[in-house]
């Protein structure tokens, strides 16, 4: 017998009869396996009487070949003709365990069912997390030299004059597109000075700290939750514990307040490098003086209109903070979900901020501040 496997094919009236010949087991029978794959006749019969061992990877070829041609297996000693059983039965037994679709009118509903109690278990986990954040101001309140002032002015680093040159770009192009934009559709009326109006009301009230809370959201919100989400992962967290730092107090509350002090002034700073963005685009195209445009903006914005968007800055923050924070501080299990956290905290933070700069619309304008 030989010590490697083999096979050859005998020609029949209706197909071949392939004949195996030394050892089917996994150690050798990779080369053969190839071969085997590149059979163009049909096969009708699988002899196995010059087999002279075999293991679950050769009964697993053997079951391959009749499953994909329907040759029947001849000459099969009782330990092979076992083991190809027992792989006939697992292999029968997974085709049938595959579950059959449920119905679009029982399976919507369900989803939907599924998709709001993870939301009431969301909300929760949130209102805790709040909770253990409001505790850990406390404790630091009562004991004012556990601050980490340090880390709280890194993260404003970060958090706020890091991000300047990306804020500044994107207002100073909003205000382009908006004195744009605008000034085409006044012109149909003979108006276009009052583009300076447009540019001025709607980067202070709202375009200047929204779109400034989504570029925090992007920025520094994901990386909250990468940071404190790999910090969990590597039981970084649990080491924190285990020497007694509380991880709120060194890790949570810097981030908060960091975003919660630099989102309204990164909001004042993106509104008036829109506002900037404007008056260079009425000089250029408009024929509004430079000057003439900045200096017109304090007669036509309203006062509250900057108080409405200095309101919004420390609560579009404390969203965003929260969000990055609550979702980083989330993740347990491996390396995917810190990812998966990570998207899931964007989404949260621009979500929770759009729906908020809504209910704002809504509530200056029944206060007067319309």
């Amino acid at each position: 017998m030989s010590d490697t496997p083999d096979f050859t094919l005998i020609p029949g009236e209706t197909g071949d009869r392939l004949v195996f010949t030394g050892p089917l087991i996994v150690s050798q029978i990779g080369p053969l396996d190839q071969r085997l794959r590149d059979i163009a006749r049909p096969v009708t019969h699988i002899d196995l009487a010059g087999v002279t061992a075999i293991d679950t990877v050769g009964a697993w070829i053997c079951c391959r070949l009749v499953r994909d041609t329907g040759a029947v297996i001849d000459h099969a000693d009782v330990s092979a003709q076992r083991l190809i059983d027992a792989l006939r039965k697992v292999d029968d037994g997974c085709k049938a365990a595959v579950p059959r679709k449920m119905p679009a009118w029982v399976r919507v509903p369900a989803e939907v069912g599924d998709t709001v109690v993870e939301l009431a278990w969301g909300a929760i986990g949130v209102l805790g997390f709040v909770g253990q954040m409001i505790l850990a101001g406390g404790v630091l309140l009562r004991h004012p030299g556990r601050f980490r002032i340090r880390a709280l002015t890194h993260q404003m680093e970060l958090v706020g004059v890091n991000a300047l040159a990306i804020i500044g770009l994107m207002s100073f192009l909003v205000g382009i597109v908006i004195a744009q934009q605008g000034a085409v559709e006044l012109r149909q009326f003979g108006a276009e000075v009052y583009t300076i109006n447009l540019v001025g009301r709607l980067t202070l009230r709202e375009l200047g700290i929204l779109m400034t809370a989504i570029m925090v959201a992007g920025r520094s919100g994901s990386a909250f939750a990468a940071e404190l989400g790999t910090m969990k992962l590597t039981e970084e967290i649990d080491a924190m514990r285990t020497i007694g730092v509380s991880p709120m107090e060194a890790l949570v509350l810097p981030r908060i307040i960091a975003t919660v002090i630099m989102m309204p002034l990164l909001g004042v700073y993106a509104a008036v490098m829109g506002i900037i963005g404007g008056a260079f685009l009425g000089q250029v195209s408009l024929g509004i003086p430079f000057v003439t445009f900045l200096l017109r903006i304090r007669l036509v914005v309203p006062t509250y209109d900057v108080w409405v968007g200095l309101i919004k800055g420390p609560v579009f923050g404390l969203i965003v903070a929260l969000a990055g924070c609550y979702q980083g501080m989330q993740v347990k299990a491996n390396a995917e979900e810190v990812g998966t956290r990570t998207t899931a905290a964007v989404v949260m933070a621009i979500f929770t901020v759009i729906v908020l700069d809504a209910f704002f619309a809504v509530f200056f304008t029944e206060v007067g501040w319309g």
